[in-house]
C-alpha cells in the first residue's frame, strides 16, 4: 500500500513535468511555423495540456477499469473549470473576446448534448459514440485550421523560442512521461481505491483528474504570472472539449464500458444525478455571462470554487 502510494505520486511528479515539457515544446514549433496565438492556444496547447487525460483514461479502458476512463474525462472538466479557470477569474478578472470563445464553447455544448442525451437513455458508450466524437474533433480541427490563422494578439514572450533539435526533444520527453506518469497512476490508483473500499469512479473523478489537470494549473499560474490569463481561460475551454470529444472517444472506441453505477444517490445512479449536472453547471457559469458581456468577473470565479470544493467533500464523504 505504502509502495503504491509513493508510485502514485511519481506518476503525479511524471505528469507534471511532461506536460509542461511537451507544451513548451510543441508551442515553440508552432510559433517558428507563424501560427497564429489563437491556433496555438486552442490546438498546440489545449492538445498538450490534456494528453494525460488521454494517456490515462486509453490506459485505463485498456485494463478494464471504466470507472477511472468514465470519471477522468468528467471530473478533469469540473477541475479545469470549478478550480483551474476559477482560480484565474478570481486573481484576475479580465476582458475576454467573445469571437475567440464561441466557437469552443459551441462545440463543447452540441458535444455535450450527445453525452448526456446517450447517458440518461442507454447508458451505454459505444466505440461508434467513440468515433462519433473523434470525428467531431477532427472536425473542430479543420476548423480552427482553416479559420484561425488571423492575428489575435501576440504572445511572443509567453511561448519560449527554441532551436528545433530542442523542440522535438522537449516533445518527445514529454510525451514520454506522460505515458509513464499515465500508467503508474492508473495502476496504483485502481490499487489504492480497491484497498481502502473508494469505487474507482471516484478515484476518477477526484484524484485522478486533479492530477491529469496539472498542466491546465501550470499554464494558468503561467499566464496570470505573464498577464495573460485570458490564454488560461482559452486553454481551459479548449481542453474541456478535448475531455469530452477526444479523452472519452479515445476511451469508449478503446473499450466500450457503461456508465458506472458504484454510486447512488437519492436511489438513483449519482453520476446522473451529481457528476454530469455539475459538470453543465460549471461550465454554464463560466461561458454564459462571459459570452454575454465579453469579461469575466470575480464572483464567478468565487462561485465556482465554493462549487469544486463542496463537490470534492460530497464524493468522499457520501
Amino acid at each position: 500500500m505504502i509502495m503504491n502510494v509513493l508510485l502514485f505520486a511519481v506518476g503525479f511528479v511524471c505528469l507534471i513535468f511532461g506536460g509542461d515539457w511537451f507544451v513548451d515544446g510543441a508551442s515553440s514549433f508552432a510559433k517558428s511555423r507563424h501560427m497564429s496565438p489563437l491556433l496555438i492556444g486552442a490546438t498546440i496547447v489545449s492538445i498538450g495540456t490534456t494528453l494525460p487525460e488521454v494517456m490515462v483514461s486509453s490506459q485505463a479502458a485498456l485494463k478494464g477499469s471504466a470507472g477511472i476512463s468514465y470519471g477522468n474525462a468528467i471530473g478533469s472538466i469540473i477541475c479545469n473549470t470549478a478550480l483551474i479557470s476559477a482560480i484565474t477569474i478570481t486573481a484576475n478578472p479580465s476582458a475576454i473576446s467573445r469571437k475567440t470563445l464561441i466557437m469552443p464553447v459551441s462545440f463543447f455544448f452540441v458535444s455535450a448534448a450527445i453525452y448526456c442525451f446517450t447517458a440518461y437513455t442507454t447508458g451505454f458508450f459505444s466505440r461508434i459514440l467513440g468515433l462519433i466524437f473523434l470525428v467531431i474533433f477532427a472536425c473542430y480541427m479543420y476548423t480552427l485550421i482553416t479559420r484561425g490563422n488571423s492575428n489575435d494578439g501576440d504572445l511572443g514572450d509567453e511561448i519560449k523560442d527554441m532551436p528545433l533539435w530542442k523542440q522535438w526533444m522537449y516533445m518527445v520527453a514529454g510525451a514520454g512521461f506522460i505515458a509513464i506518469g499515465a500508467n503508474l497512476l492508473v495502476d496504483n490508483g485502481t490499487a489504492i481505491a480497491s484497498a481502502v473500499g473508494i469505487p474507482d469512479s471516484v478515484i476518477g473523478l477526484t484524484i485522478v483528474a486533479l492530477g491529469t489537470s496539472l498542466p491546465e494549473l501550470i499554464t494558468a499560474i503561467n499566464s496570470l504570472r505573464k498577464g495573460v490569463s485570458s490564454m488560461s481561460l482559452g486553454n481551459v475551454i479548449g481542453a474541456n472539449l478535448f475531455n469530452l470529444i477526444l479523452v472519452s472517444g479515445m476511451a469508449m472506441t478503446i473499450s466500450p464500458f457503461h456508465i458506472p453505477t458504484e454510486k447512488v444517490l437519492f436511489g438513483t445512479n449519482a453520476s446522473l444525478v451529481l457528476d454530469i449536472p455539475v459538470m453543465l453547471t460549471v461550465m454554464l457559469i463560466m461561458t454564459v455571462p462571459t459570452l454575454l458581456k465579453e469579461r469575466v468577473e470575480r464572483w464567478q470565479g468565487i462561485l465556482l470554487l465554493i462549487i469544486y470544493f463542496s463537490f470534492l467533500a460530497f464524493q468522499f464523504l457520501f
